[in-house]
């Protein structure tokens, strides 16, 4: 008999690099003013060439793994959502194994792009479900830095680098599953609204049709994920949606009917970090104690191949 899982603890981790409004205004035509007011960012952290993505995500994964008083023996499976490992072998995850001293986990790369950690975090709740990991390590890591064409005003303005973390646990029998039913999809022939595409490869989007799918079709789509784990948007106590971009993060927030929920705005401070941007935001919402243990939090990943992914957890 298998039960349920549930999150027992996040981390993240941002490169120390600091790109401001004011510097990217020295590299594109581009003012502090027009990237405020057009997307709601005023910093990003980038990391240095020397700094891999297996990096960023092991640093990510360690303090989660700190966090929820376990060792690396203690845990038996390694997912990590990126889009943006340079090497296919070894994977991000094989890589985040041997930085830690994971011995002997099964370990795979999700590449969902924005939608990957919650893609990432519904693969280890069913793994855990199913039975076949008891304690998984759940990371979201990108580095969006190496992707971009840096003059590329439209773009280059979003991006920044990072990693988040959760440890995915077994409930205990008798225990409420901490970690809801995902609800996810994707709209195919619309992928290449968001591409990291060529060699070497870069990203590109076309914005409008994003943000038009984003705050039209995908409200709907997130009140059924709350609806899956039956709750009430006015239950939710915080909405982490993916941190595209903060004209895409209000509204959206606000078509669900979250009316009592903290909503993560951590956009403004870490730019657009791909897989990593859900796990960030959240473990900063836990650090600065916005949200408390048990708390009913809405994850919901969107964007790169038009895919979607949301799910309510419990706050660890």
């Amino acid at each position: 008999m298998h039960h349920g899982s549930r999150i027992t603890a996040v981390g993240h981790y941002q490169p120390a690099g600091v790109l401001t409004n004011e510097d990217l205004a020295g590299m594109v035509d581009t003012s502090d003013e027009w990237i405020r007011s057009r997307v709601g960012i005023l910093s990003r952290r980038i990391a240095g060439p020397d700094e891999p993505v297996d990096e960023l995500a092991g640093h990510a994964a360690a303090k989660a793994l700190a966090a929820a008083g376990a060792t690396p023996a203690d845990v038996d499976m390694v997912v990590v959502a990126t889009s943006t490992a340079i090497d296919r072998s070894p994977n991000t995850a094989a890589r985040v194994a041997a930085r830690l001293g994971i011995p002997g986990p099964a370990a795979l790369d999700v590449n969902v792009v924005c939608a990957g950690f919650t893609h990432a975090l519904a693969t280890a709740d069913h793994a855990v479900r199913a039975g076949s990991s008891s304690r998984a390590l759940v990371i979201g890591a990108d580095k969006m830095s190496e992707v971009t064409d840096w003059s590329d005003r439209t773009t280059c303005v979003l991006v920044g680098d990072g990693a988040g973390a959760a440890v995915v646990e077994a409930c205990a029998p008798g225990e409420d599953a901490g970690i809801g039913p995902v609800l996810w999809g994707s709209v195919p022939e619309m992928g290449n609204a968001v591409r990291i595409e060529g060699t070497p490869p870069r990203f590109a989007q076309e914005g409008q049709s994003v943000y038009r799918w984003a705050t039209t079709k995908l409200p709907a789509i997130a009140r059924q994920a709350c609806e899956r784990s039956g709750l009430a948007p006015a239950d939710l106590a915080a909405v982490v949606l993916h941190q595209a971009n903060l004209r895409i993060i209000e509204p959206l927030a606000a078509k669900i009917g979250a009316v009592n929920a903290v909503v993560a705005r951590d956009v403004v401070e870490s730019g657009n970090t791909s897989a990593a941007s859900i796990p960030l935001a959240l473990s900063k919402l836990v650090e600065r104690g916005e949200i408390t243990t048990g708390d009913p939090v809405l994850l919901f990943g969107f964007g790169g191949n038009l895919s979607y992914a949301g799910q309510v957890v419990r706050c660890p």
